[in-house]
């Protein structure tokens, strides 16, 4: 590898519940913005992200005038990608990625099992400097009917198996809504493990943020180790998303 190699990958996973607070009480998209700074990841995958909703722009003076992926971007990560899922009267909201590395093609997959609840799966390629091959990840932020899920996460599996070759380092993350913790077992079929059962022997708990309970949120990994995984849920980001927020730092195998 070059001197201007990456060696270690930084991801954060995170839903942010589309810039409010627990119970839609404070808009929150600002501290947002501040939190994901501090987090310093490379590649960042979230969910409820709003694309558009003009009822929240007329509502709140400090709405941001761009869409929510944008703005919390920044100069930060240079390349993002948005994938529009549920769309509205108002607006529309999705999954995004925000990205420190080119973004080279990303696709967005409608893995919808109900009128009621738009989803889909965002899947994004990055050449990331001094790899051979491409950076894959894919941002998921899955049902909340069992049934569905399962039909979502095969859809997931599906994708992978047929679009990311095997030799290629990849990062699923989001919110599984999986309080059953059955995901994992589906998807070790891939060969993909997720960093908090590798390190702690099950997922983290992350929702609801002020008193987590329940392992919603994930980070799986392929052609990865992982050096650490961590759970933000101090009084610095509480506040901030029903959510807690995930990250963890890996090294190429």
């Amino acid at each position: 590898m070059s001197e201007q190699s990456t060696t270690a990958l930084h991801v954060a996973t995170y839903n942010i519940h589309k810039g409010f607070s627990h119970f839609n009480r404070r808009m929150t998209v600002h501290e947002l913005r501040d939190r994901l700074r501090l987090l310093g990841a490379d590649v960042v995958f979230l969910q409820e992200v709003v694309g558009h909703n003009a009822r929240h722009a007329k509502q709140h003076k400090d709405w941001p005038s761009q869409p929510q992926h944008e703005f919390l971007a920044d100069r930060v990560w240079t390349d993002f990608a948005y994938g529009k899922n549920a769309v509205y009267d108002e607006g529309h909201h999705g999954n995004a990625i925000l990205s420190r590395f080119p973004i080279v093609r990303f696709d967005n997959e409608d893995i919808s099992t109900n009128p009621m609840e738009r989803r889909g799966l965002l899947h994004a390629e990055m050449e990331v400097p001094g790899w051979e091959e491409r950076l894959h990840c894919v941002c998921v932020h899955l049902g909340l009917f069992a049934r569905g899920r399962r039909k979502q996460i095969q859809a997931v599996c599906d994708r992978i198996a047929s679009l990311v070759p095997a030799g290629a380092p990849l990062v699923l993350a989001g919110d599984f809504n999986d309080w059953l913790i059955q995901a994992s077992d589906t998807l070790g079929m891939l060969g993909v493990m997720e960093v908090f059962e590798i390190i702690h022997g099950r997922p983290a708990r992350s929702f609801p943020a002020r008193l987590p309970i329940l392992c919603l949120d994930r980070i799986y990994i392929r052609g990865f180790s992982v050096q650490q995984a961590n759970v933000h849920r101090n009084s610095s980001w509480i506040h901030a998303s029903d959510h807690a927020a995930l990250t963890a730092m890996l090294l190429p195998l």
